[in-house]
Formats: structure tokens, C-alpha cells, sequence
């Protein structure tokens, strides 16, 4: 995006400090698209981890013949095992989905307000003129 002092006709009341703000934040946006991707699957294959760990823990728990709902210190300590890494998860989650989607919003729009490039960088290309035929 280019910074001009004088606004163009189609954004007739933007500055140029909003340019130079607008041209910081879209160059934030696609690693913190990444990031906020990347984060998300982390904590979705954490949660998933933890499920099935405190779903164990219950089953190793029930052989005994207890029921792991009792009202007993020994199952509110396995109930509760896992409880604070979930919770963290489940916040990381929901952080991460956010940044990922606002910077998705911002790339969106920075693309469909982006100007329309030259005809000659757009060119189609067949398999003819790719193979250099």
C-alpha cells in the first residue's frame, strides 16, 4: 500500500498517518495469522491429550470397583487433576482462534481495498506456454 500525503478519491478522509498505522497492522497480520493457527491446533491436540488422560485415569480409577463421582477426597483429586491445564487450554484456544480470525479479517479487507494490479502480472498461462511450447 502505498503512503501518500494527499488521500485518494475513493478514501477521501483518511490521513496519512492512518496509511502508515494501516500499512503496520496489515504487515502484522499474516504471522499472526500463523501464529494464531499454529497455537490453535497446539491447544486442540492438548485438550485432546488431556481428555483422554483424565478419561484413563478415571478407567484405572473404576477397576477398583469406585465410582469416580463419589463425593471421596481420592476422586475429587483425579476429577480436578487436569482442571487447571484445561482451563488454560481452553483460554489459549479461544485467544489464539481470536487473533488468527482478526487478522484474517484485516488481510481480507486490506485485499479487497488493495488497488488492481497491471494486466501483465495477471496473465493466464496455458500448459503450452508453461512447457515452452
Amino acid at each position: 500500500m502505498e503512503s501518500s500525503a494527499t488521500p485518494s478519491p475513493d478514501q477521501p478522509n483518511r490521513s496519512r498517518t492512518d496509511l502508515v498505522r494501516h500499512a503496520r497492522v496489515v504487515r502484522y497480520a499474516r504471522p499472526a495469522l500463523i501464529a494464531g493457527a499454529v497455537a490453535a491446533v497446539v491447544c486442540i491436540v492438548l485438550l485432546v491429550i488431556i481428555f483422554l488422560l483424565d478419561s484413563f485415569n478415571a478407567t484405572v480409577y473404576s477397576v477398583g470397583g469406585k465410582n469416580i463421582s463419589d463425593a471421596t477426597d481420592e476422586a475429587r483429586q483425579i476429577r480436578e487433576l487436569y482442571s487447571g491445564a484445561r482451563i488454560g487450554g481452553v483460554v489459549f484456544l479461544i485467544v489464539s482462534v481470536l487473533a488468527a480470525a482478526a487478522s484474517a479479517v484485516v488481510l481480507f479487507l486490506q485485499r479487497k481495498n488493495a488497488p488492481a494490479a497491471d494486466g501483465e502480472d495477471e496473465e493466464d498461462l496455458g500448459f503450452d506456454d508453461l512447457a515452452g511450447r
